[in-house]
């Protein structure tokens, strides 16, 4: 496919905005129409990005242009709705939402004010997650973007899912870095709060929590109840005073030996190409600043310990964003995403 994909982006502003443009002014075959923000119209993206000086002299509207074939969405939780009632898209174009709006199914949006009955205006979200709907992804016209601790927690268990060997109680503790947050500051994510801290938040009720359900119940019918508590997935968030990636530490009673374990797991990522099994232990720099996912097993007595690590904003957010927009418009899954982490 050689056509040029036009893009927009609303919300264009905040953290998982900039790294969309990051990735996007690279893109070998994606060309950014507009980027909306409301508070930054008429300013340069790199006044904003003071990194993008140099490579795009693109400014910020507070315009929705409609001549596009791609939309994201990156805004708050809730917005997405908001944002859809009130400016129309033309069906067309593809959305693809990176909050929380649409990640849970039944993943419609209808049309306000349409007539009862009257379906013709629905959007239907496919949950983006290529390593679990890579198929519908690619069939789909909306994408719900998954969740940065979604996603990272689980890549670390979708392959015990789908074996149907996931019987016993996961303990998970994950730790996501400041930008997690979002760019708005808050009591937690100043510097003088965050710097040298460590904090707990939302224990046993992330939001987050409802979605990964979902997932591994559409792989082990069953495994979990769907309602909002813990269900057998005790997941203990943290907060650390790192600037950006995520570190989730889980475990589980299993009878897999080692060796079955990581076959199990090198056979059910080995078509995909961002999440690969370590045999040595990992740590957060090998995966920053990409699109990547390691994992790492271990096995204690009849427990078997997981290791998940991603970026949140690249595999946890934007990135991801990117990986859905390939495989909707037919393109390579990994192009503008070759990404180099930091490592020291």
């Amino acid at each position: 496919m050689n056509t040029i994909i036009k893009a927009g982006i609303i919300g264009g502003a905040g953290y998982t905005g900039g790294e969309l443009l990051r990735i996007l002014v690279n893109h070998p075959q994606a060309e950014i129409a507009f980027v909306n923000s409301n508070s930054n119209a008429g300013n340069y993206l790199y006044d904003v990005h003071t990194d993008l000086l140099g490579d795009t002299d693109l400014k910020f509207t507070d315009k929705i242009l409609q001549d596009i074939d791609v939309l994201f969405l990156c805004v708050g939780h809730g917005d997405a709705k908001k944002l859809l009632a009130a400016h129309p898209i033309n069906q067309r174009v593809k959305i693809i939402d990176l909050s929380q709006d649409f990640r849970l199914s039944p993943a419609v949006f209808h049309q306000p004010g349409t007539a009862v009955g009257d379906t013709a205006g629905d959007r239907n979200f496919v949950y983006g997650l290529p390593e679990l709907n890579r198929h519908a992804i690619k069939e789909a016209a909306n994408i719900a973007n998954p969740g940065c601790f979604a996603t990272c927690i689980q890549l670390g268990l979708l392959p015990l899912a789908g074996k149907g060997s996931l019987t016993a109680d996961v303990h998970i503790n994950a730790t996501t870095g400041s930008t997690g947050a979002g760019q708005s500051l808050s009591a937690t994510s100043h510097f003088t709060w965050r710097n040298n801290n460590l904090s707990v938040y939302k224990a046993f009720e992330h939001q987050h929590l409802r979605e990964i359900k979902q997932s591994l119940n559409q792989l082990q019918a069953g495994a979990y109840p769907p309602s909002e508590d813990a269900g057998g997935l005790n997941f203990i968030p943290q907060r650390g005073d790192f600037t950006r990636g995520i570190l989730a530490a889980m475990y589980t009673e299993s009878s897999l030996t080692l060796q079955e374990a990581e076959k199990l797991y090198q056979d059910f990522y080995a078509s995909h190409p961002f999440t690969h099994i370590s045999k040595k232990n990992i740590d957060l720099k090998q995966v920053v600043n990409t699109n990547k996912c390691f994992i790492h097993l271990e096995k204690h007595g009849d427990k078997l310990f997981i290791i998940s690590i991603i970026d949140n904003l690249l595999k946890g957010a934007s990135g991801q964003a990117v990986q859905n927009m390939n495989l909707l418009f037919g393109l390579e899954e990994t192009m503008g995403l070759k990404l180099k982490a930091p490592a020291f």
